[in-house]
């Protein structure tokens, strides 16, 4: 019988945290289709972690040169996704995704004025790229004060709709360029294309994954996500545990035993636990000792695929420091492990590591 334990293994591995992994930055964001990025620093180690060889400088060229973007899709947060799937992900996901920017915008704006402020900000990108703080200079010279959060709503609406996307990042500053500047031959899928694309890639990438994990990843109804998993069947297998379907790639067997790396420290917004439904993501603590409800901790420290503390991570010119709050899961021969994963973070950010132990 398959257990939490077994599937949790099994998803470290789907997502290349253990075993061999992509060899870029590009290959991973592929691999996964979506990774998370609301957190631009701790995001650029989400993805670099599943390299075979992680490069700070990795990710940050391909979001230069445009290969990966990004941009709002999936969710109503930001996702890194590669160039070739934006369009028809966005198409697919913004009709959910989308819900929570449009309903505040409706509070401020009607349609024409959204539109116009829309039109504004399109003209300006075309052909060029321009940071938040520009846009709104912009905005103001054509007689248009769009407040900071007001204005970040903007945006989203417009990646939403496949207009704009990130661009090259200035000074440290996130920019906005033309979807069309970016893509210049978008793929596009029909609405069943998608679902079962979709479906196929995320059960791939994140598996095993249940239906209600797909609607919950990418906004979709749970008829949708049935709809898509049904669709990529032949693709997929399933197994029964927990009184759920669980899809996968076939020909797939959980890991036998502990998988290497052992130890694993992420941020809260990790496709390891934040690429689930709420329900399926608490495989990750299968002795039930992880206190739920609202999350507090800006991270995680993961043993043997299972949460052994809480993590928060401060970074100094010199060092980075990983303070844990261990969880009655943590056992001392913990530290060892930790304190490896630990050193390759810091390898990854050029300082020294520290694990405080609290």
């Amino acid at each position: 019988m398959v257990t939490d334990v077994d599937i949790a293994r099994w998803r470290l591995r789907s997502q290349h945290l253990v075993g061999s992994g992509p060899t870029s930055a590009e290959g991973v964001v592929r691999s996964l289709l979506g990774v998370q990025a609301e957190n631009p620093a701790q995001s650029a180690w989400a993805v670099a972690a599943r390299t075979a060889a992680p490069d700070p400088s990795d990710l940050g060229a391909a979001l230069d040169e445009g290969r990966v973007v990004r941009v709002h899709v999936l969710r109503s947060t930001w996702h890194y996704v590669t160039a070739e799937d934006l369009v028809w992900l966005v198409e697919l996901t913004a009709p959910g995704a989308g819900r929570p920017a449009a309903q505040q915008l409706a509070e401020v704006y009607d349609d024409a004025e959204l539109d116009r402020l829309s039109g504004l900000v399109v003209d300006a990108l075309a052909g060029r790229h321009l940071t938040r703080p520009q846009l709104a200079a912009l905005l103001v010279e054509a007689g248009e004060q769009v407040p900071g959060h007001e204005l970040m709503l903007l945006m989203a609406h417009l990646e939403l709709r496949a207009l704009v996307c990130s661009g090259p990042v200035v000074d440290g500053a996130h920019s906005y360029v033309l979807v069309a500047d970016r893509v210049r031959a978008p793929r596009r899928l029909d609405r069943d294309e998608g679902l079962a694309e979709l479906a196929l890639r995320y059960a791939t990438g994140h598996g095993p994954v249940t239906a209600e994990d797909l609607a919950y990843w990418a906004s979709l109804s749970l008829p949708d996500a049935r709809a898509g998993l049904t669709a990529a069947a032949d693709g997929l297998a399933t197994f029964e545990h927990d009184d759920r379907t669980f899809w996968h790639p076939p020909d797939q067997e959980p890991p036998t035993g502990p998988t290497e790396p052992a130890a694993h420290l992420l941020q809260i917004l990790d496709e390891t636990y934040r690429g689930y439904a709420t329900a399926s993501r608490w495989v990750l603590d299968a002795a039930g000792v992880v206190p739920r409800g609202r999350e507090s901790a800006m991270g995680m420290a993961l043993v043997d695929g299972q949460l052994v503390a809480a993590m928060k991570r401060s970074v100094t010119a010199r060092q980075v420091v990983f303070e844990l709050a261990p969880y009655a899961s943590w056992h001392d021969d913990h530290l060892v492990p930790v304190e490896r994963a630990a050193a390759r973070y810091g390898a990854f950010l050029a300082r020294e590591a520290v694990v405080d132990l609290r």
